[in-house]
């Protein structure tokens, strides 16, 4: 006989249980098994206050974020009105069928009295445990940036004179990009100075390869060679050159993994005479892209003699030409920390290997030395080694399968809210979450699964568990527990 659906709504509701509606693998499940998120309500207790209205736990609202970047939803006005359909969500937030759910403005005011800080302190939680799950072997990491459009449209940029913008950028309290740090060439007028959002005024306006200028962010970050684990993240305005961040990063991933790195494996971006001497001064092999050979490669001229056919001297600090002409140094670029050498005018012009030497009609040819080539020729040895060949193509791989995740599944490519600590907190909230799924995808969904080896324990008369806190002294009060060794009573 076929049945029929009976559409009558029930009066009442009894006994509903929402952990049985949730299926044993459901991924929330599996996040709520393996991450802990009560560490925060130690995190932000300083910023309430012990009479009052009572707020939302605050570990409601970092899982609300969570969701909204753990399924890319689109909005926070969105994602209030999912959380009732779902029942994964309601059990996942621990609300009831009945429940009120909160405001969406709730999230942005969280966001705003907590800060920035609280979310930072999310994302090395999740490093520090794939760290403890032995997903990170911390020697050797790739580092890579992307670059992500802001909350802001091309028609909010305003256009001026330098001086009006500054005071239009001081005004806003915008996010200064340093000069040194800015991939603006040197002698150039920046673009920025005559431009700024109205609508974010901490993302200046860039241009990407194949899509016009307008308002972008940086992101940069480091991933571990192990398994992609997201170990070191830094936002910044998107006129930030990425090598000027490669020793940041590098330092963070220490801090945050406590384990120093070996190797770094980077882009011809980042293979630049500073990030060279600086790899080399700490005991770091540089396998990354030979910019001043490329750079080389695009100036040479067939028929002259290339910088190696001049011979250097350093007892007297000197280079010998082919002639055999003494060419002594000059000065030091105060910026690219080079000497120059070049010979007197009159010795250079009367040389019989002048036309082999140099095109230039006035001056002779100039030599420069960097005054650490020996750190930089070690550093540029190592990038054209076979090994660095081998990580660079290794990098293709695990950079961009980093960022293409998170563009992919979790909105990465477009800021969700505006200015850049707004931003750094979206890049940290979904570097987490691309490292829980790791965790999550690393350790199965067998037996061996940290949450069922605690449930299949506790179920054992004769045995008992105990469980310990893995916290670094760099992040004290960390609450990410896991399964300790067994002990007999």
């Amino acid at each position: 006989m076929m049945g029929m659906q009976e559409s009558d709504k029930d009066l009442f509701l009894y006994n509903v249980n929402l952990d049985q509606r949730v299926r044993p693998d459901h991924p929330l499940r599996r996040v709520a098994q393996t991450i802990d998120f009560t560490f925060v309500r130690t995190e932000v207790a300083h910023f309430y206050g012990k009479k009052g209205n009572v707020s939302v736990d605050p570990v409601v609202i970092l899982k609300m974020m969570f969701l909204l970047f753990f399924d890319d939803i689109a909005s926070e006005r969105e994602l209030m009105a999912i959380i009732p359909e779902r029942l994964d969500y309601l059990w996942f937030l621990g609300y009831g069928l009945n429940d009120p759910i909160p405001n969406h403005s709730v999230l942005s005011k969280a966001r705003k009295r907590w800060g920035k800080e609280v979310f930072e302190s999310f994302f090395v939680r999740t490093v520090v445990q794939c760290v403890e799950a032995g997903l990170v072997d911390g020697r050797k990491v790739h580092v890579d940036s992307s670059l992500v459009d802001a909350n802001a449209s091309k028609d909010s940029v305003l256009k001026s004179s330098p001086e009006l913008i500054a005071a239009v950028k001081k005004a806003y309290g915008a996010q200064e990009s340093k000069l040194e740090n800015s991939s603006t060439p040197e002698g150039y007028e920046a673009v920025n100075d005559r431009m700024v959002s109205t609508t974010d005024p901490d993302a200046p306006v860039v241009r990407k390869s194949g899509d016009s200028a307008r308002p972008r962010y940086h992101q940069h970050r480091a991933v571990d060679d192990a398994q992609g684990v997201i170990t070191a993240v830094e936002t910044t305005p998107g006129t930030i050159a990425e090598d000027s961040k490669l020793m940041s990063l590098l330092e963070q991933h220490k801090a945050n993994t406590q384990s120093a790195v070996e190797t770094v494996v980077g882009d011809n971006k980042y293979g630049t005479t500073k990030n060279f001497v600086a790899c080399q001064q700490q005991g770091i092999r540089a396998h990354l892209g030979d910019v001043l050979r490329q750079q080389n490669h695009e100036h040479h001229r067939a028929g002259i003699f290339p910088d190696s056919a001049f011979t250097y001297q350093p007892q007297s600090n000197t280079y010998l030409c082919p002639a055999g002409q003494v060419m002594k140094p000059r000065r030091v670029h105060p910026q690219k920390r080079t000497w120059e050498y070049q010979l007197p005018k009159a010795a250079c012009g009367a040389c019989h290997l002048r036309s082999q030497c140099t095109r230039a009609k006035v001056y002779g040819r100039t030599i420069q030395r960097h005054e650490h080539q020996e750190l930089l020729e070690q550093g540029r040895t190592q990038a054209h080694s076979v090994a660095a060949r081998r990580d660079r193509q290794r990098r293709q791989i695990l950079s961009e399968q980093s960022f293409g995740d998170a563009a992919n599944n979790h909105g990465f490519k477009r800021s969700r809210w505006r200015r850049l600590w707004r931003q750094q907190i979206q890049d940290w909230l979904i570097a987490g979450i691309q490292n829980i799924r790791l965790m999550l995808r690393r350790m199965g969904r067998g037996p061996h699964n940290a949450a069922a080896v605690v449930a299949l324990f506790a179920q054992m008369s004769d045995a008992a568990t105990s469980l310990r806190a893995f916290c670094y002294p760099t992040y004290p009060g960390c609450f990410w527990w896991q399964p300790g060794p067994m002990r007999r009573n």
